[in-house]
């Protein structure tokens, strides 16, 4: 199993979980420095999971752009190397530009780019086995758009596409 944590902060919980184990390997693009303090490059796993978690920390402004080399450039080649059966995305919306809690440049076509990718990785790795799970938001409005589009890119439509 692959994990794809698109969430501003870091899953900590998550990494924790499966830092020893081989079996799943946890990559994280996360705002850095912000709570909880974890997901920094060097935290990489040990014993069996030696190299399964990949943090991506991202300095405060980071934007589509910059999220979307991080996973073209890092993460998906990593994903392609460990060659998962199964495909989640942990899929936090508090990214967003608009969310207050943080200060990351994601928008809802951001979001569904990142999805796009996820889905394509799923076909190439795991035949097409993804499942997305819906975590943080702290704007309602872009909150809802953000998953509304990501929806649509799930469900087979393209960016831009209504």
């Amino acid at each position: 199993v692959a994990i794809l944590d698109w969430d501003v902060h870091h899953g900590n919980g998550t990494q924790d979980i499966f830092c020893r184990s081989g079996q799943v390997f946890y990559a994280s693009v996360h705002q850095w420095p912000l709570y909880p303090g974890t997901g920094r490059r060097e935290e990489t796993g040990a014993g069996g999971g030696a190299g399964k978690p990949l943090n991506v920390p991202l300095p405060p402004g980071a934007d589509d752009a910059r999220y979307l080399r991080a996973f073209d450039e890092e993460i998906i080649p990593a994903v392609r190397a460990f060659a998962p059966q199964l495909l989640l995305i942990s899929a936090g919306f508090d990214a967003h530009r608009d969310d207050p809690l943080a200060m990351q440049r994601l928008t809802e076509a951001g979001f569904a780019a990142l999805t796009e990718r996820a889905c394509r990785l799923a076909e190439e790795c795991c035949d097409g086995r993804l499942v997305a799970i819906l975590e943080g938001g702290y704007n309602h409005d872009a909150l809802a758009r953000s998953v509304a589009t990501t929806l649509r890119v799930l469900d087979g439509a393209t960016v831009g596409r209504r």
